[in-house]
């Protein structure tokens, strides 16, 4: 562009009514700048890598290529100083015939003098990549590994993300995360600095071991994206009802996505169990804070297990009020485990509603645990579950004893008939 500018500034130098000789040696010198005009482009090619013509080596065709832009920059520049001097003599001679032009023919000072451009030329024609080097230079080029645009798994990203490393290293189970829809490009969006050391540093200062963080955040990654002042302000919500700093610690690791529910959620969800079970605002606390998830998941689930218990099972009120106390994940049971739990203890093995209140851990049991047992009593004739008869056994103890305990104490046989029986049924 630089040469180009000069040789405009040449043609409007020139476009005044000079002798022939003049016009000769103008048209002279713009074709010899054209010339060194096409040489330059034709060297950027090859400097450039483009093209090479005929069967030369780099080095053979870099050296040919130097020598003709010197001879070209030298002639140029010395037409440009021959013309330079006949139009300023022309001048003085013509003055009243010419209007006057006040561009000089040499280059302005924007543009870059035609040694210095020969030598910017040949600057640039060190670098192409055409040119061999060595195997040292060739092992030194390091190329910045690149960010996979799309990818079906977090692990390709791992090495390349420090939100995703530091994850890892505090134990947060990525494979179950990608397999969550838009979870995982959330992680690479978060800055680990900004975004995850903030909240995991208030999930210390409430009290969560470290052992823990890996797990609250593979089971909750959206904690990651709560402001610390909510996270704040559901904990003293919970303070305020009495939740001492342990309890909140402890509920907050059994149940991941307590501080994820607002201030109005939790609220309702005390007021609820309180009310539909009629607890105290002690026991309300007591059944939340031995199962967290209480406040987390579905009301419904909840609502169609006391309508089960009081309606299909006939426990009363206060019955069911004692169960939850005692064993709170009935309120969140599968609801065909304990239809079926409560047929077999009330229908087959005749125990009344009173004695199974009272020892409502058998809700706990596995079903085929409970059949095999009572069973086995049976065929020894030992299935008495009567407190006011002798060789009383209590629930309690029938699903709670290990097999050795249970043969030994209560069947009085050994383990090996035990299995024995287990094989018949």
């Amino acid at each position: 562009m630089m040469m180009a500018s000069v040789c405009v500034q040449l043609c409007l130098r020139y476009t005044r009514p000079f002798c022939s000789k003049k016009v000769r040696s103008t048209s002279q010198c713009y074709t010899q700048v054209q010339h060194c005009i096409a040489a330059s482009k034709l060297l950027t090619k090859i400097s450039n890598g483009l093209f090479i013509r005929g069967n030369c080596t780099s080095t053979q065709s870099r050296l040919r290529w130097k020598q003709q832009l010197c001879f070209y920059s030298n002639m140029t520049a010395k037409n440009l100083t021959t013309e330079a001097k006949e139009v300023k003599d022309g001048e003085k001679l013509s003055k009243t015939h010419i209007i006057g032009h006040s561009a000089p023919l040499v280059p302005t000072s924007d543009a870059v003098p035609v040694s210095q451009l020969s030598l910017d030329l040949e600057a640039g024609s060190e670098f192409s990549t055409l040119e061999e080097i060595s195997d040292d230079e060739a092992v030194s080029i390091s190329i910045p590994p690149a960010i996979p645009p799309a990818s079906t798994s977090l692990r390709d990203y791992v090495d390349k993300s420090e939100t995703l490393s530091k994850l890892v290293q505090l134990g947060v189970n990525l494979w179950k995360l990608e397999q969550r829809p838009n979870v995982g490009s959330m992680l690479l969006r978060l800055d680990f600095n900004t975004d995850v050391t903030p909240r995991l540093l208030f999930l210390k200062e409430i009290g969560v071991e470290d052992s823990c963080l890996g797990y609250i955040i593979s089971h909750n990654p959206f904690i990651l994206t709560e402001s610390v002042e909510n996270l704040q302000s559901r904990v003293n919500y919970l303070k305020s009802k009495k939740f001492n700093r342990e309890t909140v610690a402890s509920m907050v690791s059994r149940a991941p996505y307590l501080l994820n529910f607002s201030v109005k959620r939790l609220d309702n969800r005390l007021g609820f169990y309180q009310q539909q079970l009629s607890l105290s605002a002690s026991n309300t606390r007591n059944i939340v804070a031995r199962l967290p998830r209480l406040l987390c998941g579905s009301l419904e689930p909840v609502k169609e297990n006391l309508k089960v218990c009081e309606i299909e099972l006939g426990f009363k009120k206060n019955e069911i009020q004692h169960i939850v106390l005692a064993v709170p994940k009935v309120l969140t049971a599968n609801k065909r485990k304990l239809t079926q739990i409560f047929d077999f203890l009330h229908n087959t093995m005749k125990i009344p509603h009173h004695l199974i209140t009272k020892f409502p851990q058998v809700f706990n049991t596995k079903y085929l645990r409970i059949r095999e047992r009572h069973h086995f009593l049976e065929y020894l004739g030992k299935a008495q579950y009567d407190p006011d008869l002798p060789n009383y056994i209590s629930l309690d103890r029938l699903v709670s004893l290990p097999d050795e305990t249970f043969c030994s104490e209560l069947a009085l046989a050994t383990l090996e008939d035990f299995y024995l029986f287990q094989k018949t049924l």
